[in-house]
């Protein structure tokens, strides 16, 4: 029985997917299989040695520590555009208050005194709050990924003309993007040309601080920033700054910071991108169904750490192999089998970078001879046997 520990609250239509009979699912376990996970850190917590993988019911993984995980053989997956529906909605927000200042007049509202004519201090006081329509501005949007994506096509369709910026587009991506939005190759061309930037790049070391005050000076004048992804992306000091000068007019954010709080013009959302019921549901399922297939199957997909692979079985036992992408470790993995006189009928192998998993489909059971010869070839490290019959 596979144990699975949770560490958020994960919606049960998800968790409805795990066959009582072979898993149990608790927030209690110890010594789990897997763990689920939305938004809890893990850089603090030890991993046991029987851990397998990391499910994160949501894209980003910065609270997964990713490094620490491949070196221990544990796949870590995400659920890229499980979200991007809800995400895509709050950016459509997140526009509209970046150009009317709604926040600023629902405040002002709610600020008048009871006994005044409220209609007509309405009538006087609402040129305070004006602000320009998206039909015919400009919007670049940095990075097209499920999100970024979903953004560019729907802005076109509110009449903006847009500009994608994406040196790692994928070629689903690109097949679905709108054949309206215009490549930006070099972001400079976002930054003379766009009224409105939104920024859904990954958050990693080489990504902090994607706008920073180097790139705020390339900006036109008046420029609004929205920033949905994370926000670590944004160098507060510098937004600070650029929205006190009026170089950017405004600047909407779903990670509040102490920092973003107190910006002249800022509006800070507490991270409502993915909270909604449906993409709750969404990421829970498509999480829980990554780790049943990797588990039961070994197939890996969405990984942020490991290849994509899909095993085709075509024995009676699958010899999971994580190791290093280096030279001869495959004919290594052979020797060892063939030591055994067992029958490969397929061997599957993908490399991501430094890393690699391949998957041996073997007849007949096999021995723990070469589970233990294995573990001990250089650039191994993690065995793993899957029963198909």
């Amino acid at each position: 029985m596979f144990k699975i520990k949770t560490l958020n609250k994960i919606s049960e239509n998800g968790l409805a997917l795990f066959n009582q009979e072979k898993y149990e699912i608790s927030s209690e376990i110890e010594n789990p299989d897997a763990i689920l996970v939305r938004s809890a850190p893990l850089h603090d917590m030890s991993f046991p040695p029987d851990l397998k993988a990391v499910s994160r019911a949501g894209a980003g993984v910065n609270n997964i520590p990713v490094e620490r995980c491949t070196e221990n053989g544990i796949v870590v997956f995400n659920t890229p555009g499980a979200n991007a529906n809800a995400v895509k909605e709050l950016m459509i927000a997140a526009l509209l208050l970046a150009s009317r200042d709604i926040a600023g007049a629902i405040d002002w509202v709610r600020s008048q005194p009871d006994d005044i004519d409220l209609p007509k201090a309405v009538e006087k006081g609402k040129s305070m709050f004006a602000g320009p329509e998206l039909m015919g501005k400009s919007l670049g949007v940095f990075g097209l990924g499920a999100i970024g994506v979903m953004v560019a096509n729907t802005a076109v369709s509110l009449g903006m003309e847009v500009y994608g910026n994406d040196p790692y587009i994928t070629v689903d991506s690109a097949w679905m993007l709108s054949r309206s939005v215009k490549r930006a190759a070099d972001p400079q061309i976002i930054f003379d040309n766009c009224d409105y930037i939104a920024i859904h790049v990954p958050s990693n070391p080489e990504t902090k601080h994607f706008i920073n005050e180097e790139k705020i000076a390339l900006m036109k004048p008046g420029v609004r920033v929205i920033n949905l992804s994370r926000a670590d992306l944004v160098d507060d000091e510098a937004m600070a700054k650029a929205l006190d000068s009026g170089k950017v007019a405004r600047y909407v954010t779903d990670f509040p910071t102490a920092a973003a709080m107190k910006m002249k013009n800022a509006i800070a959302i507490p991270h409502l991108g993915a909270s909604t019921p449906e993409s709750e549901e969404n990421c829970a399922v498509m999480a829980v169904r990554e780790l049943i297939d990797y588990l039961e199957n070994g197939n890996i997909k969405n990984s942020v750490n490991f290849p994509n692979l899909v095993n085709p079985k075509g024995g009676d036992e699958s010899i999971c192999v994580i190791h290093k992408n280096i030279p001869t470790i495959l004919a290594q993995i052979s020797a060892a089998l063939s030591n055994e006189k067992l029958n490969i009928e397929n061997l599957s192998s993908r490399s991501k970078q430094d890393i690699a998993y391949s998957v041996c489909e073997i007849s007949g059971k096999c021995p723990q001879v070469v589970i233990d010869n294995l573990k001990m070839v250089e650039g191994i490290i993690r065995v793993r046997i899957i029963n198909n019959r």
